[in-house]
């Protein structure tokens, strides 16, 4: 009669360890997966923290650190860097560049001599230059996932996993999902084919917490290897629940000069129209629930020398393609100058300018400025800053 006890036992011991490896496995390759509950009233994540896509209901996943997987030393050839003794140098930052022509074309034959940099109008000697044709970054790409994104996000799984193929295969990238809050689907990896399978955990629900997620995205984009950095921000929405407000997302982006690109999905012209929000998700009832935050999307990328771009069509996967794919190409066609800031023992925020003079038919484009002062999230130059 024992004996047989026990073996019942087992038999039940067995069989729930199999259901809980079934659930893993399921929510692992894009099965049903439950929204987290809520957090508290007025609590969420910190910076740096994330949550992850709980398997079932009965287990929400608390907030944890985004920890950083080791890396593997990387194939090709090696990367430029600035010296040791000149990144130390108070006042020491750098910027990204992007030269086009009319047509809007790349151009990638400057020299350091075509370049003039310029601190609050006074010229400054460029120390570092480098073109960023085989220059490998370090990148973070932020899904919106709230409710209103529900019948996009097959041409927007589509369109990242064309992203990552044009990118350079040396890149290393993390996946957020977000709605009210970010979800860690893919910590930073050089394994591209990984990043595009976890794309099979977007769903949607919920509503936008964009400046929030785009705070948690400069927090681990500053945990990259690569000194240099971007994000790339797919949301068709206007911000709906974040804690925090644009100005400290602009604050946080002048200090770490990430480039941080952006597709808005929808009409930025349109407004007026109403939702109806019940629990986590949304139902649109008017015009608005497809407007899309134009405004605050270029203002972020034009901070920061990058780029945004809209579709307004819903449901236009070939603009959408199309936009992922530019900016891919561009993150390679670009030029990296450094150079040190004047009495960088007074710090603050200083106005950035770059021109081309011999060129003036030639648009140049780079963030709007620099915060003079090192901090953390400027501390990584092509090794783990950890």
């Amino acid at each position: 009669m024992a004996k047989a006890l026990r073996s019942v036992a087992v038999a039940a011991v067995a069989a729930s360890v199999c259901l809980l490896m079934f659930s893993s496995a399921l929510a692992q390759q894009g099965g049903t997966v439950a929204p987290a509950l809520p957090l508290p009233q007025g609590q969420r994540p910190g910076p740096g923290a994330v949550l992850e896509i709980p398997a079932t209901r009965s287990q929400p996943q608390k907030a944890i650190p985004a920890p950083i997987s080791p890396m593997a030393p990387q194939v090709g050839p090696e990367l430029e860097i600035p010296s040791r003794a000149l990144r130390s140098q108070p006042g020491y930052n750098q910027a990204t560049v992007t030269v086009t022509d009319r047509n809007g074309t790349h151009i990638t034959d400057l020299t350091k001599d075509d370049f003039r940099l310029y601190e609050d109008g006074v010229q400054r000697p460029i120390e570092f230059f480098r073109k960023d044709l085989n220059t490998p970054v370090s990148i973070g790409i932020l899904v919106d996932t709230s409710g209103s994104m529900e019948p996009k996000i097959p041409q927007a799984r589509a369109a990242i996993a064309e992203f990552i193929r044009n990118l350079n295969p040396r890149d290393d990238i993390f996946l957020f999902a977000f709605s009210d809050r970010p979800f860690m689907l893919q910590n930073f990896t050089t394994d591209h084919a990984a990043v595009m399978a976890r794309l099979a955990l977007l769903h949607a629900y919920g509503k936008t917490a964009l400046f929030d997620v785009i705070l948690d995205g400069l927090v681990m984009v500053s945990r990259g290897r690569y000194d240099k950095k971007a994000l790339l921000v797919v949301t068709d929405g206007m911000d709906t629940a974040s804690s925090s407000d644009l100005a400290q997302v602009i604050g946080q982006a002048r200090r770490q000069g990430v480039l941080i690109y952006s597709i808005g999905i929808g009409d930025p012209n349109i407004g007026g129209g109403a939702s109806l929000l019940l629990g986590p998700f949304g139902i649109g009832l008017g015009d608005d629930y497809d407007r899309v935050d134009a405004r605050t999307l270029q203002l972020l990328s034009t901070e920061t020398g990058a780029k945004t771009y809209i579709i307004r069509e819903v449901g236009d996967g070939e603009l959408l393609r199309q936009a992922t794919e530019s900016i891919s190409n561009e993150l390679r066609e670009q030029y990296t100058l450094g150079f040190t800031s004047t009495d960088p023992a007074r710090g603050g925020y200083r106005r950035l300018k770059v021109e081309v003079p011999g060129r003036p038919e030639l648009a140049v484009r780079v963030r709007k400025g620099v915060t003079v002062g090192r901090s953390p999230e400027t501390m990584a130059y092509g090794e783990d800053p950890h």
